[in-house]
C-alpha cells in the first residue's frame, strides 16, 4: 500500500512515545517536545534531500500551527498559508491541516480550506496512534494532497502564478509578470484566480 519513497521518508521519521494532548499539563509538555524533534528531524532530512517544502511554528501553547507551504512546478514556486489547532483529542484525532487561500477551489477540501484526508490519511493515523505526530501528518497528509492537487489546479488555472518582488510586497502589494530570471532571488508567491 505505501510506495518505498514513503517507507523511506518514513522510517527517518522518529515516532513519539507519550499519549497526551493540550488537556494533559505536564504530559503535553513532553509530548510537544518529542513534536518538535521530530520536526526537526523531518525538516533537516527534506533540506539533506533538496526537498525543503514547509515552515512551521507554533503558539506558545503548541496548540495552534502555521506557517508557510509550497510546491514547485515546472521550475515555479507555488507558496500557500498552513494552519492547523491541535484537537482537544489529539493524538487520538489528527489535526486539520489548512489551506486557508485555497477554500472553495477543489472538491477535496472542507469548508475553511481544510484538506481532505479522510479516505487515505486518517485511517493511516488511527493505527498509529501515539506513534504518529504532526511531522507524520505533514509527511503523508498534506505533502501527498499538495503533489495531486496544486498541478490540477495550476493545469485548470484555477492557482496562477505570480511574481511578487520585495517592492512590490512592501509598498503597493501589486503584482508583476513573470521574466525569464524570476525564478533567481525572488520572493515568489501565487495567486488565485476567480
Amino acid at each position: 500500500m505505501v510506495d518505498e519513497a514513503t517507507k523511506k521518508t518514513l522510517s527517518n521519521i522518529p515516532l513519539l512515545k507519550t499519549k497526551a494532548g493540550p488537556r494533559d499539563k505536564d504530559l503535553w509538555v513532553q509530548r510537544l517536545k518529542e513534536e518538535y524533534q521530530a520536526l526537526i528531524k523531518y525538516v533537516q532530512n527534506n533540506k539533506s534531500a533538496d526537498n525543503d517544502w514547509f515552515r512551521l511554528e507554533s503558539n506558545k501553547e503548541g496548540t495552534r500551527w502555521f506557517g508557510k507551504c509550497w510546491y514547485i512546478h515546472n521550475l515555479l514556486k507555488y507558496e500557500f498559508d498552513v494552519e492547523f489547532d491541535i484537537p482537544v483529542t489529539y493524538p487520538t484525532t489528527a489535526p486539520e491541516i489548512a489551506l486557508p487561500e485555497l477554500d472553495g477551489k477543489t472538491a477535496k477540501m472542507y469548508r475553511g480550506g481544510k484538506i481532505c484526508l479522510t479516505d487515505h490519511f486518517k485511517p493511516l493515523w488511527a493505527r498509529n496512534v501515539p506513534k504518529f505526530g504532526i511531522a507524520h501528518a505533514m509527511a503523508l497528509g498534506l505533502g501527498p494532497w499538495l503533489a495531486v492537487e496544486i498541478p490540477d489546479m495550476i493545469d485548470k488555472g484555477i492557482v496562477t502564478y505570480k511574481e511578487k518582488t520585495d517592492e512590490a510586497k512592501n509598498i503597493s502589494g501589486l503584482y508583476r509578470k513573470p521574466s525569464s530570471s524570476a525564478y533567481k532571488g525572488s520572493r515568489l508567491t501565487c495567486q488565485l484566480s476567480a
